[in-house]
């Protein structure tokens, strides 16, 4: 069945092969976004060019979609707005949330959709975990509800700072940081293959007024992550573990992305979402995983690469402070 989608958003991270794929299936797709990235929509698409905050966010309003597939709201006061102008507007209301608003640290090892949502760490959780909230309570919007996890298409997974400069590191042969022993699990998805999944809870009536979150089935501990983009840059990782709470010490901003979401393990139940929207596989081997994240970062290294900074002098400290522990 082909359904009228409007993706706000529709160009970034995950959205993007969301759209793609939703195209593939044949559904009449429109974008909604300020027009200001350059990646190309797939033919067919509808792009409308516009602000969250002006008047023309409000009139797709009287378009009816059967689906709206909200990516860029981070606030509640942008859900608020959405309730007001989508509810009886559209078939259902998809907005994409975070699997970091899942309890930390876990009382269990496997995350589902019944670990509560409770972090206490990361404002950017808070705020999503409220939007969620205003949605449970909302009178006339069918919505639906999506955690993503650590998803690549363009960016490489690290764990804080910024992942160019990391790069660029390794390939100089200096040091990257990984928190604590490197052997936490943590789970990497492909947006491609989370678009899959995603497309079909659209105008699925299993999927209203649930959630679901959508990863990958298998973890890698953080060490061989970061091994192998070091591989794949064909250098070797010098990795240098320091512990989390030490690390804050350092960078107090640090905290949301290591204690309110990847110090802690990260193991994910998809059956719930395989039930609703059907079976489905992801790539598990690192090497597959990270083939797209490598080859735009080589792209962008060649076009701009990131001069050493302040960044790198902090780097450069913490790594020397903390390889000189225990030495006489």
């Amino acid at each position: 069945m082909s359904l009228r989608v409007l993706f706000v958003g529709g160009t970034g991270q995950i959205s993007h092969p969301c759209v793609e794929h939703a195209v593939a299936q044949g559904h009449q797709v429109s974008v909604f976004n300020r027009g200001k990235r350059s990646e190309e929509l797939p033919e067919g698409v509808t792009s409308i060019v516009g602000d969250l905050n002006g008047p023309e966010y409000e009139e797709l309003a009287g378009q009816n979609f059967d689906v709206v597939a909200q990516f860029i709201a981070f606030k509640p006061e942008q859900v608020q707005r959405d309730i007001k102008i989508f509810s009886g507007n559209c078939g259902q209301y998809i907005f994409i949330s975070s699997a970091s608003v899942y309890e930390k640290p876990a009382s269990h090892y496997v995350i589902t959709e019944d670990t509560p949502a409770i972090n206490p760490y990361w404002p950017y959780s808070q705020d999503k975990i409220a939007c969620e909230n205003l949605l449970k309570q909302a009178q006339g919007l069918n919505w639906t509800i999506v955690r993503p996890s650590h998803t690549v298409r363009t960016g490489l997974p690290i764990m804080m700072g910024d992942a160019d400069i990391m790069a660029r590191r390794m390939l100089d042969g200096e040091p990257t940081i990984v928190a604590g022993d490197g052997h936490t699990p943590w789970t990497i998805t492909r947006s491609s293959d989370f678009a899959v999944p995603f497309v079909g809870l659209f105008g699925n009536k299993a999927a209203l007024g649930d959630i679901f979150h959508i990863t990958g089935d298998k973890a890698h501990i953080w060490d061989d992550i970061q091994t192998a983009i070091a591989t794949a840059l064909g250098v070797e990782a010098k990795i240098v573990h320091v512990p989390s709470d030490t690390l804050i010490r350092y960078m107090p901003d640090w905290e949301g992305p290591l204690m309110g979401d990847k110090a802690w393990s990260a193991i994910f139940d998809n059956s719930k979402v395989k039930r609703v929207a059907g079976d489905f596989t992801c790539a598990e081997d690192l090497e597959t995983i990270l083939a797209e994240p490598i080859m735009h970062l080589k792209k962008r290294l060649e076009a701009n690469r990131p001069p050493r900074g302040d960044f790198d002098a902090l780097v450069d400290r913490i790594c020397k402070e903390q390889s000189a522990l225990g030495r006489s």
